[in-house]
């Protein structure tokens, strides 16, 4: 199971497989037809007051990591869950694609965590 990574602002590749937006507001300046994204899957993003209260700050990362990866447990999350197993499946890599500027402390790495560790 390959998941890779992606900035929303950097170009496709044909070697990112599916592209899944897993934020929940569309990534400010990024065009649709340029983004190339084959799925938004919106409720696997943070709630909308856990993003404002991380706010990209790297110091609440193991807490915004737990509360998100709660949150992800959620009825809400599941049925998203499915959908990304399903893609996961169909597929031998895709790539979550993200709009956040630090690139290792964000929604995106914690659900990739989430996804290899629970083994979707």
């Amino acid at each position: 199971m390959d998941i890779r990574l992606k900035r929303a602002y950097e170009a496709p590749a044909r070697s990112d497989g599916p592209r899944v937006l897993v934020d929940r507001i569309w990534p400010r300046g990024v065009a649709k037809e340029d983004a190339d994204i084959a799925h938004w899957l919106k409720g696997l993003a943070p709630s909308t007051g856990l993003r404002k209260w991380f706010g990209h700050d790297s110091d609440k990362w193991p807490e915004f990591r737990e509360r998100y990866l709660r949150e992800l447990a959620t009825d809400e999350a599941g049925e998203e869950l499915e959908k990304l197993k399903n893609l996961l499946e169909e597929h031998n890599r895709i790539t979550l694609v993200f709009a956040a500027k630090d690139t290792g402390h964000n929604n995106a790495v914690a659900l990739r965590d989430f996804i290899l560790n629970n083994q979707l």
